[in-house]
């Protein structure tokens, strides 16, 4: 057995069946191993930044890593930015990169990197095997490493020469710790708190964005009076008609210090403080007031369910009814507006979706206003680097396989990964592509505005998207998806129910 054999063996050990990848020379044996050794899907894109968020988007609906494979340094720098996405929504995933045979990467080759620098960035765990014998035994600790709560990215180097090299032995992944429990007296201290009637704002992230956990958190509400805030961007939140509702921090700095004004507490669970998305000249950094008290009950890789369900039993608060749903809309008619094809969303997307939200400006009103949906899942860019909305949406499509993927897609951001496309095509996945198609990054405009500048015929410039302008039905087309032009509500709606009607990808470019 080879390093590359001892690899795929110890992957499939430890739970990875799954590898998204884009491999190049120093990759060829971990490839031909995979042809050796059954039981892994290979999931190809076309560009390293797709293939790092479609592993993004696999774990946070398979609740477990895939893999990655990438060539060299400058393969894992092409997929920085959407593992920096990653890294930011704790997860898990084990990324394999090749490198320089050992005994090569002395003389300095034209592919030759600081590899190991690059990814400490933007992962939690970092190791260069030495020797064949090795690589499972590193391999292993890199899954651990992936699967210990919250979840991590574990990048794992590998010089050619180990791989291809007699000696490999597989690696025995140890199973990762479970979330820890929150022991009873930091409960109680919560808990006396919140009955001390100060005004005091909840900040769920994490699991505790799941149906269940909104429910005691929406207990938790009820009983003492606290308000319930979401960070803007979330790994995944349940929601639409059945369950509870949960509102977001806003982007705009002042409405969020609106939105947080008169807070004395913050109680943080699976949070972190609430931090401003830039910093605007003569604006706070946090929106909540300095006076503010920070109490962390529970971090990120703590079992937070338990600790809301915990907590609610502390204040002895109640079973609730069940949560009061808006009334489903039905599809809008008419002119194109941010507020019409919210309002279309929630009366058609399909039961039990998955929503990948990469809308940025046109899109604030998306996500109110499709609790009014049925029930689906709510992904979205969570490091703010974009260009993950689309591989975010082939890679849930393979981690939850039966359920409608709806990505909500800038055109801007969109041609950052278009090639996750031919991917989605290639793999017959279930996505329905709604691109937002207003020739322009809107969002500048508005962030020209807040730092206090203003735009002239340069900065126009730079912000436009329309000279030449983007066909993307035909770009879709050309890439093996199926693709339409919507020019008013009555055309969106139909395509919209068109798209989500049969198997595969399909795109609507909506020109707004």
């Amino acid at each position: 057995m080879n390093g590359a054999e001892s690899l795929v063996t110890t992957l499939l050990a430890g739970g990875i069946d799954v590898c998204f990848a884009n491999p190049g020379t120093s990759e060829m044996h971990f490839v031909a191993a995979l042809d050796r050794i059954r039981g892994v899907r290979c999931v190809l894109g076309l560009f390293e930044g797709v293939v790092t968020g479609a592993a993004d988007g696999y774990a946070r609906m398979a609740e477990r890593p895939a893999a990655t494979l990438l060539h060299c340094g400058p393969g894992l720098a092409n997929g920085l930015a959407n593992l920096h996405n990653a890294r930011r929504a704790n997860v898990p995933m084990v990324n394999i990169v090749g490198d320089q045979a050992s005994y090569h990467r002395p003389l300095d080759a034209p592919l030759t990197a600081d590899t190991e620098d690059w990814a400490r960035g933007v992962s939690g765990w970092v190791r260069t095997t030495r020797t064949a014998a090795e690589v499972g035994s590193d391999a292993a600790e890199a899954i651990f490493a992936a699967r210990t709560p919250p979840g991590a990215i574990a990048t794992l180097i590998l010089p050619s020469d180990v791989c291809w090299s007699a000696g490999g032995v597989p690696g025995m992944p140890r199973a990762a710790p479970p979330p820890a429990r929150i022991a009873a007296p930091a409960i109680e201290d919560i808990a006396r708190l919140l009955r001390r009637n100060e005004p005091v704002v909840i900040l769920l992230a994490g699991t505790a964005l799941r149906a269940a956990a909104l429910a005691d958190a929406h207990r938790i509400a009820a009983a003492s009076g606290a308000r319930l805030l979401a960070p803007l961007s979330n790994r995944r939140i349940e929601r639409g008609q059945g369950r509870y509702p949960i509102e977001r921090i806003v982007h705009s700095v002042d409405h969020a210090v609106a939105q947080l004004q008169g807070t004395r507490h913050l109680v943080l669970i699976g949070a972190t403080p609430a931090v401003t998305f830039f910093a605007y000249p003569g604006k706070p950094g946090r929106p909540y007031p300095p006076e503010t008290e920070i109490h962390c009950l529970a971090g990120p890789g703590d079992d937070l369910p338990a600790a809301l369900a915990d907590l609610a039993d502390a204040l002895d608060a109640p079973l609730l009814a069940g949560p009061s749903d808006l009334p489903r809309p039905v599809a809008a008619l008419g002119a194109i507006t941010a507020e019409a094809v919210a309002q279309t969303l929630a009366a058609l997307l399909p039961e039990n979706a998955i929503v990948v939200d990469e809308s940025v400006s046109f899109g604030r009103p998306f996500y109110p206003r499709l609790q009014a949906a049925a029930p689906h899942d709510w992904l979205q860019l969570t490091g703010g680097a974009i260009g993950d909305g689309l591989p975010m949406a082939t890679g849930a499509a393979i981690g939850a396989p039966g359920r409608r993927v709806v990505t909500l897609q800038a055109d801007g951001s969109a041609m950052y990964t278009l090639q996750a496309l031919w991917t989605q095509a290639r793999e017959a996945l279930d996505v329905t592509t709604v691109l937002l198609s207003n020739r322009k990054y809107q969002i500048l405009f508005g962030e020209l505005a807040s730092v206090g500048a203003a735009a002239g015929p340069a900065a126009s410039s730079l912000f436009d998207l329309g000279n030449p302008g983007i066909d993307w039905v035909h770009l879709a087309r050309s890439l093996g998806v199926e693709a339409a032009r919507a020019e008013d509500m009555e055309r969106f709606g139909h395509a919209f129910r068109q798209a989500n009607g049969g198997p595969g990808p399909s795109l609507i470019e909506l020109v707004i």
